[in-house]
């Protein structure tokens, strides 16, 4: 259980059946109140003539003579007297009920009705709320006090009169002893065992979750979720740990999926829920924030699914201008040429902000928000710049951990699920997707309690989820990311992870993925405000490693698709060796038309034998826009050297899928795919 809630008048009630409660207690339960329960039907004569004689020595009621079925009969029918007339009717209604229900459900009912003092029902809230556990396994003494409470539940109150419940509890377990149910050890050593004279705090797991479970269904009962009770209740415990070395407005969130479902496992929205400096009733997974570098491999990802770039293309980290923007490292210094794969490892800006320019910002954000990643833009409606690539814009932690579980799943995305849902099993080697996205696709709603994308762009997934990249550029960010170094202490190469620090230090981002789950920590004010030293690999960083050391680490490495490049700069297709240098860094160089490809379309079916080919068996390629000389790749491999017109012809080897592209100048490019038949 995560937490409960109170019913609207005001008690403790919780679900409950014999199968969820320990069978010594309920044992006990028989042959204290009602030793022939499983044999008559409603009304025990015996116990009934032994309760009249009883009254008539003693000249008052000492036993009520009521059989359990009989109590539950009371209990959905209350009346406050206690007279003949009562015990009459009570009588009837319980063989009414013994005809209708079987002895479990019958069971099931005093289970969960019977009064145990204050605004406790049931026996499954007592066990909460004076052990602070299940009532799956109960001690002797536990299983006694819980028997005998139900008879007087007010002058028995464990919390309010001690001495009462003891002595009540001491009549059980002499009945228990003489029963056979306990031996006299076990019974010595429950008459020991102290009353609990206090009320324990219900569970209150994940509350932010459980909240909004509760508004979006409040008709139901009994609410489950996806969520794993251990797996929150240690990440909560890390999140309350870490925040003691910061400052007390300082919070933490923190999100745990499953790469296969998408189902979220936990979800702390805060560190603590009652917190008022933390704004601890904010769900922080939900808030928009800056990313700072938390993007970056995405930036990538792209250029990889569009033939810009390959993990070992060579590019530029020195000074550089586009317009008035002018990207710096976090550390003020530069490296000069680097890999793409090391420019991700380090985080550097430059490289970074280079390809972005190659791949176009508007590209980069459309891709992302036709996936399901909502994205807010500082000017909604205006044209994003530059800076998006280092969180010059807003996303939640929730939106931002779903785009990494699309990296580990090969591209393809899944809506995250609170609630536990079927869903088809990942392959390790999806169909190749069609490329391109749909630019009539509607935004994405923001979907109150199951993240999903309401969009359907032309880029799917194998099961017919949204596609953000191709299975290979997904492999070579994850590849890469698991190069990454890790914080201090820290055992290397065990997690695929980014971490994100925003401008003014007001946010810190650590994102991380295995094969099994995908992990997201943000740090920082509820408020918004800047904290000195607040950086992603410093603060966030350890917690995510902390997270998935108490979740659990899947070492197999990522499966490698077939196509993949595994190669050296050296020996990698000349255009993927270095990002084109002769491109003018400025905003200017963006303001030529978009490039595309114009012939053939995404997802066309071509007749080897139709018009579309010349004389010579030859397709047509034809591209508009961009910036001459052009180069034709299919399916990665260059077909064409540059050249400036922009149609040519490629003769196909055969029937099946293939992947065309086309890069100008500037380094942008195009893809389409197509089956040749």
């Amino acid at each position: 259980m995560l937490r409960p809630f109170l019913t609207a008048d005001g008690r403790w009630k919780l679900p409950v059946t014999h199968d969820d409660v320990d069978p010594r207690y309920l044992a006990m339960l028989k042959a204290f109140e009602d030793k022939r329960f499983d044999d008559h039907p409603g009304i025990d004569p015996l116990g009934m003539l032994r309760a009249a004689g009883q009254m008539l020595i003693n000249g008052r009621i000492v036993s009520g003579g009521s059989t359990l079925t009989m109590q539950v009969a009371r209990l959905l029918e209350p009346r406050e007297e206690r007279t003949l007339a009562a015990k009459l009717r009570q009588a009837v209604r319980a063989v009414e009920l013994e005809r209708r229900f079987d002895k479990a459900r019958l069971l099931d009912l005093y289970l969960t009705l019977a009064p145990f003092g204050g605004n406790l029902e049931g026996v499954r809230a007592a066990s909460f709320a004076y052990f602070g556990k299940e009532p799956k396994r109960l001690s002797t003494a536990e299983a006694a006090l819980l028997v005998a409470l139900p008879q007087s539940p007010e002058t028995r109150r464990p919390d309010r009169f001690a001495e009462a419940a003891r002595k009540a509890r001491e009549r059980v377990l002499a009945r228990v002893e003489q029963a056979g149910l306990a031996t006299s050890d076990e019974v010595a050593a429950a008459r020991n065992e102290p009353i609990p004279t206090t009320r324990r705090p219900f569970p209150s797991l994940s509350p932010h979750v459980a909240e909004q479970a509760v508004a979006e269904a409040p008709a139901e009962r009994v609410q489950k979720l996806a969520l794993d009770a251990r797996l929150q209740a240690a990440l909560e415990s890390l999140a309350r740990e870490r925040s003691l070395g910061l400052a007390p407005q300082v919070s933490i969130a923190i999100l745990a999926v499953d790469n296969e479902t998408g189902e979220v496992r936990a979800s702390v929205g805060g560190v603590d829920y009652f917190a008022a400096e933390r704004a601890g009733s904010l769900d922080l997974t939900r808030a928009l924030r800056s990313p700072g570098s938390a993007l970056k491999p995405f930036i990538y990802a792209l250029a990889f699914d569009n033939g810009i770039a390959h993990p070992e293309t060579m590019l530029e980290d020195r000074p550089a201008r586009y317009g008035i923007y002018i990207p710096e490292n976090f550390d003020m210094t530069f490296q000069g040429m680097v890999s793409a794969r090391k420019a991700l490892q380090l985080s550097l800006n430059v490289p970074a902000v280079e390809l972005l320019s190659a791949l176009g910002p508007q590209r980069f954000v459309s891709r992302l928000r036709d996936a399901g990643v909502a994205i807010a833009l500082p000017k909604e409606g205006g044209a994003p710049g530059l800076a998006v690539g280092l969180g010059g814009l807003g996303i939640t932690l929730q939106d931002l951990t779903r785009a990494y579980v699309g990296l580990a799943r090969g591209g393809e995305m899944l809506p995250l699920r609170f609630r536990p849902t079927p869903v088809p099993v990942l392959s390790p080697h999806p169909e190749k997707p069609r490329s391109g996205v749909s630019k009539d696709a509607p935004e994405r709603p923001q979907a109150s309690f199951e993240t999903r994308s309401a969009s359907a762009p032309q880029d799917e997934g194998s099961h017919g989820y949204p596609r953000l990249v191709d299975p290979v550029a997904a492999w070579y960010v994850a590849d890469t990311l698991l190069g990454a170094p890790p914080p201090l202490n820290a055992v290397p190469g065990r997690i695929a992870y980014k971490t994100g620090t925003s401008y003014g230090y007001r946010d810190a981002w650590a994102v991380g993925f295995d094969r099994r789950h995908t992990v997201g920590v943000w740090v920082g004010r509820a408020d918004n405000g800047a904290v000195p030293g607040l950086v992603g690999r410093a603060v966030a960083a350890p917690i995510l490693f902390d997270a998935f050391a108490r979740l659990g680490i899947d070492p197999r490495p990522f499966p490698q698709p077939a196509d993949a490049i595994v190669a050296s700069t050296g020996h990698l297709p000349p255009p993927l060796r270095h990002l084109r240098q002769d491109v003018p860094k400025t905003v200017m160089a963006m303001t030529t038309p978009a490039l595309k490809l114009a012939f053939p379309p995404d997802g066309a079916r071509i007749d080897l034998s139709a018009a579309a080919l010349d004389g010579r068996g030859q397709l047509n390629l034809k591209a508009a826009g961009g910036s001459p000389p052009y180069t034709w790749l299919v399916d990665g491999a260059p077909v064409t050297e540059p050249q400036r017109r922009r149609e040519t012809q490629w003769l196909p080897p055969g029937k099946g899928f293939m992947r065309i592209s086309v890069i100008d100048a500037t380094g942008a490019s195009e893809s389409v795919s197509v089956r040749l038949q």
